[in-house]
């Protein structure tokens, strides 16, 4: 078996150990960091953990292609502030856990989770 693919697949995705200083919410699904990159976010619940995807893709201000529920935008933190170096607070006062952060070819994908006291 040939396994060559795959380990050149795996070396492209490089784990970040600088994470962006806070994302500031541009609107549904999007935010955007110190260095005006938009990160658009997915919610995912996992086995009851919640957990946020967040993948940097350079879309141009002004294009709002997508939607979110609801029940997504009144449950988004207006804004994410890097805490310590593996968390973040968010604007409701919330501690997230930095999952991993990583880079994979130009795009960044970051996934956050919600920590329970």
């Amino acid at each position: 078996m040939d396994h060559g693919g795959v380990m050149a697949e795996l070396l492209l995705k490089v784990h970040l150990t600088s994470h962006p200083m806070y994302l500031s919410n541009l609107g549904p699904l999007m935010y955007e960091d110190e260095h005006q990159r938009t990160w658009l976010h997915f919610f995912m619940e996992t086995g009851g953990v919640l957990q946020v995807r967040l993948c940097q893709m350079n879309i141009h201000s002004g294009h709002n292609a997508f939607t979110t529920s609801p029940l997504t935008s009144s449950t988004m933190p207006s804004m994410w502030t890097l805490h310590l170096e593996s968390q973040y607070l968010d604007s409701m006062g919330r501690f997230w856990r930095i999952v991993y952060h990583v880079k994979e070819d130009d795009m960044e994908e970051m996934i956050l989770e919600l920590m329970y006291d």
